[in-house]
Protein backbone atom coordinates (compact mmCIF):
# COMPACT_ATOMS: atom_id res chain seq x y z
CA UNK A 1 0.00 0.00 0.00
CA UNK A 2 1.47 3.69 -0.99
CA UNK A 3 0.77 5.72 2.36
CA UNK A 4 1.63 8.69 0.50
CA UNK A 5 -1.96 8.12 -0.70
CA UNK A 6 -4.07 9.97 1.91
CA UNK A 7 -6.88 7.69 3.34
CA UNK A 8 -9.73 8.33 1.01
CA UNK A 9 -7.81 9.47 -1.75
CA UNK A 10 -9.01 6.85 -4.55
CA UNK A 11 -12.61 7.87 -3.82
CA UNK A 12 -12.28 11.35 -5.42
CA UNK A 13 -11.84 9.26 -9.15
CA UNK A 14 -15.84 8.77 -9.26
CA UNK A 15 -16.49 12.19 -8.18
CA UNK A 16 -19.17 14.70 -10.38
CA UNK A 17 -15.89 17.13 -10.74
CA UNK A 18 -13.38 14.62 -11.06
CA UNK A 19 -15.81 12.80 -13.83
CA UNK A 20 -16.21 16.49 -15.91
CA UNK A 21 -12.45 16.77 -16.35
CA UNK A 22 -11.87 13.13 -16.84
CA UNK A 23 -14.31 13.23 -19.62
CA UNK A 24 -13.01 16.33 -20.81
CA UNK A 25 -9.55 15.07 -21.28
CA UNK A 26 -11.25 11.88 -22.95
CA UNK A 27 -13.27 14.19 -25.23
CA UNK A 28 -16.27 12.23 -23.92
CA UNK A 29 -18.56 15.26 -24.65
CA UNK A 30 -21.72 13.53 -23.72
CA UNK A 31 -20.40 12.23 -20.39
CA UNK A 32 -18.70 15.31 -19.82
CA UNK A 33 -21.81 17.52 -20.25
CA UNK A 34 -23.86 14.86 -18.68
CA UNK A 35 -21.84 15.30 -14.98
CA UNK A 36 -21.03 19.50 -15.60
CA UNK A 37 -25.26 19.74 -16.67
CA UNK A 38 -25.66 17.92 -12.63
CA UNK A 39 -23.03 20.32 -10.91
CA UNK A 40 -24.12 23.56 -12.43
CA UNK A 41 -27.92 22.96 -11.07
CA UNK A 42 -26.24 22.99 -7.56
CA UNK A 43 -24.91 26.49 -8.46
CA UNK A 44 -27.82 28.58 -10.16
CA UNK A 45 -28.69 30.59 -7.25
CA UNK A 46 -25.25 31.26 -5.93
CA UNK A 47 -24.68 32.31 -9.80
CA UNK A 48 -27.29 34.66 -10.58
CA UNK A 49 -27.28 36.23 -7.19
CA UNK A 50 -23.83 37.05 -8.37
CA UNK A 51 -25.05 38.56 -11.49
CA UNK A 52 -28.00 40.40 -9.72
CA UNK A 53 -25.43 41.75 -7.25
CA UNK A 54 -23.45 43.23 -10.16
CA UNK A 55 -26.18 45.63 -11.28
CA UNK A 56 -28.12 43.62 -13.78
CA UNK A 57 -31.62 43.63 -13.98
CA UNK A 58 -34.15 40.51 -13.49
CA UNK A 59 -34.44 39.20 -17.14
CA UNK A 60 -31.17 40.32 -18.24
CA UNK A 61 -29.63 38.44 -15.47
CA UNK A 62 -31.61 35.02 -16.12
CA UNK A 63 -30.62 35.58 -19.78
CA UNK A 64 -26.42 36.23 -18.88
CA UNK A 65 -26.76 33.16 -16.26
CA UNK A 66 -28.80 31.16 -18.72
CA UNK A 67 -26.11 31.88 -22.14
CA UNK A 68 -23.19 31.41 -18.99
CA UNK A 69 -24.12 27.72 -18.52
CA UNK A 70 -24.80 27.19 -22.69
CA UNK A 71 -21.46 28.99 -23.14
CA UNK A 72 -19.60 26.35 -20.42
CA UNK A 73 -21.12 23.28 -21.88
CA UNK A 74 -20.17 24.38 -24.97
CA UNK A 75 -16.49 25.46 -24.41
CA UNK A 76 -16.40 21.70 -22.61
CA UNK A 77 -14.38 23.27 -19.91
CA UNK A 78 -10.63 23.84 -21.24
CA UNK A 79 -7.40 25.13 -19.28
CA UNK A 80 -8.99 23.84 -15.91
CA UNK A 81 -5.48 22.56 -13.61
CA UNK A 82 -7.10 19.72 -11.41
CA UNK A 83 -4.65 20.54 -8.43
CA UNK A 84 -6.44 23.68 -8.44
CA UNK A 85 -9.76 22.70 -9.66
CA UNK A 86 -12.26 23.97 -6.80
CA UNK A 87 -15.09 23.53 -8.84
CA UNK A 88 -16.90 26.83 -6.88
CA UNK A 89 -13.88 28.81 -7.27
CA UNK A 90 -13.76 27.89 -10.92
CA UNK A 91 -17.26 28.39 -11.83
CA UNK A 92 -17.52 31.86 -10.10
CA UNK A 93 -13.93 32.50 -11.77
CA UNK A 94 -15.36 31.43 -15.62
CA UNK A 95 -18.58 33.80 -14.77
CA UNK A 96 -16.68 36.75 -14.07
CA UNK A 97 -14.75 36.00 -17.39
CA UNK A 98 -18.09 35.47 -19.02
CA UNK A 99 -19.40 38.31 -18.17
CA UNK A 100 -16.52 41.00 -18.71
CA UNK A 101 -16.40 39.86 -21.77
CA UNK A 102 -20.58 39.89 -22.86
CA UNK A 103 -20.52 43.60 -23.98
CA UNK A 104 -19.06 41.96 -27.67
CA UNK A 105 -22.11 39.19 -27.82
CA UNK A 106 -24.68 39.55 -30.46
CA UNK A 107 -27.52 40.73 -29.10
CA UNK A 108 -29.57 40.04 -32.11
CA UNK A 109 -29.26 36.36 -31.08
CA UNK A 110 -31.14 35.35 -27.72
CA UNK A 111 -28.39 34.55 -24.60
CA UNK A 112 -27.83 30.96 -24.47
CA UNK A 113 -27.73 30.34 -27.99
CA UNK A 114 -31.21 28.22 -27.81
CA UNK A 115 -30.14 25.90 -25.38
CA UNK A 116 -32.43 25.97 -22.19
CA UNK A 117 -30.75 24.72 -18.75
CA UNK A 118 -32.79 26.31 -16.60
CA UNK A 119 -36.99 27.11 -16.68
CA UNK A 120 -37.01 30.29 -14.35
CA UNK A 121 -40.82 30.30 -14.21
CA UNK A 122 -40.06 27.30 -12.41
CA UNK A 123 -37.44 28.70 -10.03
CA UNK A 124 -39.08 31.61 -9.44
CA UNK A 125 -35.69 33.22 -9.20
CA UNK A 126 -36.41 37.10 -8.65
CA UNK A 127 -38.87 36.28 -6.03
CA UNK A 128 -36.31 34.35 -4.21
CA UNK A 129 -33.63 37.46 -4.87
CA UNK A 130 -36.13 39.54 -3.37
CA UNK A 131 -36.35 37.75 0.16
CA UNK A 132 -32.21 38.80 0.78
CA UNK A 133 -31.93 40.03 3.89
CA UNK A 134 -31.34 43.61 3.44
CA UNK A 135 -27.99 43.28 4.52
CA UNK A 136 -27.00 40.54 1.61
CA UNK A 137 -27.70 43.51 -0.66
CA UNK A 138 -24.83 45.77 0.27
CA UNK A 139 -22.39 42.79 0.33
CA UNK A 140 -19.62 42.49 -2.57
CA UNK A 141 -21.17 39.96 -5.26
CA UNK A 142 -18.16 37.43 -4.46
CA UNK A 143 -19.24 37.61 -0.40
CA UNK A 144 -22.76 36.97 -1.42
CA UNK A 145 -22.08 33.97 -3.87
CA UNK A 146 -19.83 32.12 -1.33
CA UNK A 147 -22.86 32.75 1.31
CA UNK A 148 -25.41 31.37 -0.99
CA UNK A 149 -23.73 28.57 -2.09
CA UNK A 150 -22.79 28.16 1.77
CA UNK A 151 -26.53 28.08 2.93
CA UNK A 152 -27.75 26.47 -0.59
CA UNK A 153 -24.84 22.96 1.12
CA UNK A 154 -27.10 23.42 4.27
CA UNK A 155 -30.21 23.08 2.58
CA UNK A 156 -29.23 20.47 0.09
CA UNK A 157 -27.70 17.91 3.30
CA UNK A 158 -30.52 18.97 5.45
CA UNK A 159 -33.34 17.69 2.48
CA UNK A 160 -30.84 14.73 2.24
CA UNK A 161 -30.93 13.88 5.80
CA UNK A 162 -34.37 14.22 5.95
CA UNK A 163 -35.16 12.03 3.30
CA UNK A 164 -33.63 9.43 5.03
CA UNK A 165 -35.57 9.49 7.98
CA UNK A 166 -38.35 9.37 6.20
CA UNK A 167 -37.34 6.47 4.63
CA UNK A 168 -37.06 4.49 7.72
CA UNK A 169 -40.26 5.86 8.79
CA UNK A 170 -39.00 8.44 11.58
CA UNK A 171 -39.95 12.00 10.05
CA UNK A 172 -41.53 12.54 13.36
CA UNK A 173 -38.57 12.35 15.00
CA UNK A 174 -36.55 14.35 12.83
CA UNK A 175 -38.79 17.04 12.77
CA UNK A 176 -38.07 17.33 16.58
CA UNK A 177 -34.40 16.46 16.64
CA UNK A 178 -33.12 18.80 13.53
CA UNK A 179 -33.97 21.98 16.21
CA UNK A 180 -30.43 20.46 17.36
CA UNK A 181 -28.87 21.67 14.25
CA UNK A 182 -29.61 25.09 14.34
CA UNK A 183 -29.10 27.84 16.48
CA UNK A 184 -31.52 26.65 19.05
CA UNK A 185 -30.68 24.36 21.73
CA UNK A 186 -33.38 22.59 23.08
CA UNK A 187 -33.35 20.98 26.68
CA UNK A 188 -32.51 17.15 26.00
CA UNK A 189 -35.33 17.15 28.64
CA UNK A 190 -37.81 18.78 26.80
CA UNK A 191 -37.10 16.53 23.65
CA UNK A 192 -37.27 13.50 25.61
CA UNK A 193 -41.13 14.56 26.94
CA UNK A 194 -41.79 15.46 22.67
CA UNK A 195 -40.37 11.76 21.62
CA UNK A 196 -40.76 9.47 24.64
CA UNK A 197 -37.05 8.94 25.05
CA UNK A 198 -34.85 8.85 27.88
CA UNK A 199 -32.55 12.02 28.25
CA UNK A 200 -29.67 9.54 28.03
CA UNK A 201 -31.09 8.04 24.08
CA UNK A 202 -32.07 11.55 23.21
CA UNK A 203 -28.41 12.44 23.75
CA UNK A 204 -27.15 9.66 21.89
CA UNK A 205 -29.97 10.18 18.69
CA UNK A 206 -28.85 13.86 18.36
CA UNK A 207 -25.11 13.21 18.32
CA UNK A 208 -25.85 10.79 15.87
CA UNK A 209 -28.12 13.18 13.88
CA UNK A 210 -25.19 16.02 13.95
CA UNK A 211 -22.57 13.05 13.17
CA UNK A 212 -24.61 12.60 9.94
CA UNK A 213 -25.24 15.51 8.93
CA UNK A 214 -21.63 16.39 9.08
CA UNK A 215 -20.99 13.45 6.50
CA UNK A 216 -23.61 14.46 4.11
CA UNK A 217 -22.39 17.60 4.29
CA UNK A 218 -18.66 16.45 3.32
CA UNK A 219 -19.96 13.99 0.55
CA UNK A 220 -21.93 17.08 -0.74
CA UNK A 221 -18.61 19.07 -1.15
CA UNK A 222 -16.17 15.94 -1.88
CA UNK A 223 -18.53 16.36 -5.41
CA UNK A 224 -16.74 19.59 -6.11
CA UNK A 225 -13.21 19.25 -5.59
CA UNK A 226 -10.22 16.86 -6.54
CA UNK A 227 -8.73 15.30 -2.98
CA UNK A 228 -9.78 14.41 1.16
CA UNK A 229 -7.64 17.61 1.86
CA UNK A 230 -9.70 20.13 -0.44
CA UNK A 231 -12.93 18.72 1.28
CA UNK A 232 -11.68 19.80 4.73
CA UNK A 233 -10.32 23.46 3.18
CA UNK A 234 -14.03 23.62 1.90
CA UNK A 235 -15.50 23.39 5.23
CA UNK A 236 -13.10 25.66 6.73
CA UNK A 237 -13.86 27.85 4.35
CA UNK A 238 -17.75 27.24 4.73
CA UNK A 239 -17.75 27.62 8.29
CA UNK A 240 -15.96 30.97 7.71
CA UNK A 241 -18.97 32.33 5.68
CA UNK A 242 -21.43 30.98 7.83
CA UNK A 243 -19.89 32.51 10.92
CA UNK A 244 -20.33 36.18 9.37
CA UNK A 245 -23.45 35.35 7.62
Amino acid sequence: MDESIAPGAREFHTTRWSMVLDAQRESDATRMHSALAALCRDYWYPLYAFVRRRGHAPHDAQDLTQAFFADLLERQISGVDPSRGKFRSYLLGALKHFLANDWHRSTAKKRGGGHVMLEWDALDAESRFALEPSDALSLDAEVLYDRRWALQLLEKSMVKLQAEFEAKGERERFVVLKATLGNANPAPADLATSLGMTEGAVKVAVHRLRQRYRDILREEISQTVMSPAEVDAEMRHLVAVLRHA
